[in-house]
């Protein structure tokens, strides 16, 4: 029995509990990964005792000697992954590291020109109930109707005519790829900074299964734990020069770190930075480019696979790790839809789709993603099989038999893939 248990049994069960669902479960939540042992070591370490204000030789606190050698591993480790000229590590989350750079490059009121989050943006992108939306004067860009692609030529007529202090290209529901490039040129043609937020592909841009944004963009922000494949947490990455040398005190590195710290945080998570030392080694073995080039072919293997079952998908495939599917035909919600695949052990969540009629909180598309599944060892065999049995629940909702079967056939694929062997907080059958 673990220290836990014996201290805490009611979180210690819950801890069991969560473990147990993630072992029996198709875990397809697109921003949703599965982290190695290793990772969890580090984030579970004694260094969550640690304060440590400041960067690496410049703390406000003393007794950093060996942190700094892990934030400097950290951020060596980032850098060399992405090809990257400055890695900050300090993040907590996407929505910080979003933050930070939208500070880095812009005041108050400055225009950013980002997608809507209906059209597959995200919140930090200029919601109007978030901080972005709020403080920022957002111009957003969506995608055709009748295509569900982002429109190149209509971004850059948008930004001729709004004149965006940053441009902003990254999603959480599209699935396809980003022409980094054609951003790039819009950028320097209207005298705009180009950000891009990578928190949901930053793991197939490092095993090269998608394209790079580091040859064109300032600064480019990610979570850490996506496609990733580490800590739950984020981090900027930045030229080191700002060539709109818009403010001459600072060069753009600098701006992002003194952004980070002390404009918006306080001392930084040595145990996640641990975590994400740890996870950038991962990520430079040769192995996660199979890995990376794998989630890919699992997502167009899926997507093949839901089309073939009658499934409408918002684009009609994918080129990255995530599958938008339209509900509109099957006569489910969103919403309903995620609970029903919850109850067969298969999770994922509700989403808005292009135009989508409906709410937010009960929209009319589902996102899938297979970052998670192919962790567990799952190829496109296996996720052809996977979308059969999503199509076959959507398709025969009131079905118990159905439901029954399916819920079978999930227990026997999981226990094939076998998740945190050993892993146990409290005695079989424990309090």
């Amino acid at each position: 029995m673990s220290h836990l248990a014996q201290s805490d049994p009611a979180v210690a069960k819950q801890i069991e509990n969560e473990v147990s669902r993630q072992r029996a479960g198709l875990e397809m939540i697109a921003s949703e990964n599965l982290v190695s042992r290793s990772v969890l070591e580090a984030v579970g370490s004694p260094l969550t005792n640690k304060y440590s204000e400041g960067y690496p030789g410049k703390r406000y606190y003393g007794g950093n000697e060996f942190i700094d050698v892990i934030e400097n591993l950290a951020r060596d480790r980032a850098k060399e992954l992405f090809g990257a000229e400055h890695a900050n590590v300090q993040p907590h989350a996407g929505s910080q590291a979003n933050m930070a750079a939208y500070f880095a490059l812009a005041e108050p009121g400055n225009k950013i020109m980002a997608m809507d989050l209906a059209m597959g943006g995200h919140l930090t992108h200029g919601s109007p109930v978030n901080f972005s939306g709020k403080l920022f004067a957002i111009v957003p860009y969506g995608v055709r109707r009748d295509t569900h692609l982002i429109d190149m030529d209509e971004v850059r007529e948008t930004a001729l005519r709004e004149k965006p202090r940053v441009i902003l290209a990254g999603y959480t529901a599209y699935s396809r790829i980003l022409d980094f490039k054609a951003f790039k040129k819009i950028a320097d043609e209207v005298g705009a900074y180009l950000m891009v937020d990578m928190a949901h592909f930053a793991g197939l841009v490092a095993g090269k299964a998608y394209p790079s944004p580091f040859p064109y963009a300032d600064v480019v922000t990610t979570t850490t734990h996506k496609t990733l494949r580490g800590p739950r947490g984020a981090a900027i990455f930045s030229k080191i020069e700002d060539r709109l040398r818009r403010d001459n005190k600072k060069n753009l590195a600098q701006k992002i770190d003194f952004a980070v710290f002390p404009f918006l945080q306080g001392g930084p998570l040595d145990h996640v930075i641990a975590g994400k030392a740890v996870a950038f080694k991962e990520a430079l073995h040769p192995t996660f480019a199979d890995y990376a080039e794998q989630i890919v072919k699992n997502a167009q293997a899926l997507a093949a696979s839901l089309m073939n079952n009658g499934i409408d998908l918002v684009s009609g495939g994918t080129d990255n790790h995530l599958v938008l599917l339209d509900l509109t035909k099957t006569g489910l919600s969103g919403k309903e839809a995620e609970t029903l695949l919850d109850s067969v052990g298969i999770y994922t969540n509700k989403n808005m789709i292009p135009y989508d009629p409906r709410k937010p909180m009960d929209p009319s598309g589902l996102r899938v993603g297979t970052a998670a599944l192919t962790t567990r060892g799952f190829d496109e065999d296996e996720l052809t099989q996977v979308g059969e049995m999503i199509a076959h629940v959507l398709h025969n909702a009131t079905q118990k038999d159905v439901l029954e079967g399916v819920r079978a056939k999930v227990a026997e694929m999981t226990q094939s893939h076998p998740l945190y062997e050993g892993w146990t907080y409290v005695t079989p059958g424990g309090e």
